[in-house]
């Protein structure tokens, strides 16, 4: 899979994309992610990326022509790509959507920052709109190390043990929406013990007790998910 990331800041990714499993997903050439300093297809001396809003109004709003030719640049060079804004305004992320974007083989990740992107991107050029939540960041630069996180895991070869991927939370097989608690060594800690089902060696017990965990913790955390 090839990602690339459109942005203002692109130093903001060298640590993230340098650790961890997307590391080791590069090394191995499973996925290709490239960052792209938007300020170098402005054409003024102080590479102007922003600008005052029409109508007036606080803030800067991002200017369409560096992102236009930033995403026309990438596609000469790689035709398609789907084309993502990363907007408080856009539909959730959700682990379903996660695995569509995982089944792509190209991913452009555009970074808002400032009061917004000037609205022709949203109209013109934009294939959809991605939020990560209810909430406002201070730009689309976090939001997209979320949604590479998110999508870049459900890569075969990415993570070790692919049975690890068939139960989690949000999943239709986790029938009751969140996964179900989960317990390690040891068994004793601070006198909090590990259920005594979770070392029974009854199979169909733990079945039980994990669904039925899920359905709790459901109802706890997040009722709305509950069928």
């Amino acid at each position: 899979m090839l990602i690339d990331i459109v942005t203002i800041f692109p130093g903001f990714f060298k640590d993230p994309l340098g650790e961890s499993l997307i590391k080791k997903a590069q090394d191995k050439q499973l996925i290709d992610v490239r960052v792209h300093d938007l300020r170098k297809y402005t054409h003024d001396r102080h590479k102007t990326v922003d600008d005052k809003p029409f109508g007036g109004g606080p803030g800067m709003v991002m200017k369409p022509d560096p992102i236009f030719e930033c995403v026309e640049d990438i596609r000469a060079k790689h035709p398609g790509g789907r084309v993502i804004l990363l907007d408080a305004r856009g539909e959730r992320l959700t682990q379903k959507k996660a695995q569509d974007f995982a089944g792509r083989k190209h991913l452009i990740l555009l970074c808002g920052h400032y009061e917004g992107i000037d609205h022709r991107v949203h109209e013109h050029l934009a294939d959809e709109l991605i939020s990560i939540g209810d909430f406002v960041t201070m730009g689309g630069e976090a939001p997209s190390l979320c949604l590479i996180e998110a999508v870049v895991r459900l890569l075969p070869g990415v993570i070790g043990n692919q049975a690890s991927l068939k139960e989690e939370s949000f999943l239709q097989d986790v029938e009751n929406g969140l996964e179900y608690p989960q317990y390690t060594r040891p068994r004793d800690f601070r006198g909090w013990k590990v259920p005594d089902v979770l070392v029974s060696g009854n199979h169909a017990e733990m079945k039980k007790w994990r669904s039925q965990g899920s359905r709790e913790v459901t109802k706890k955390r997040r009722p709305d998910l509950q069928k």
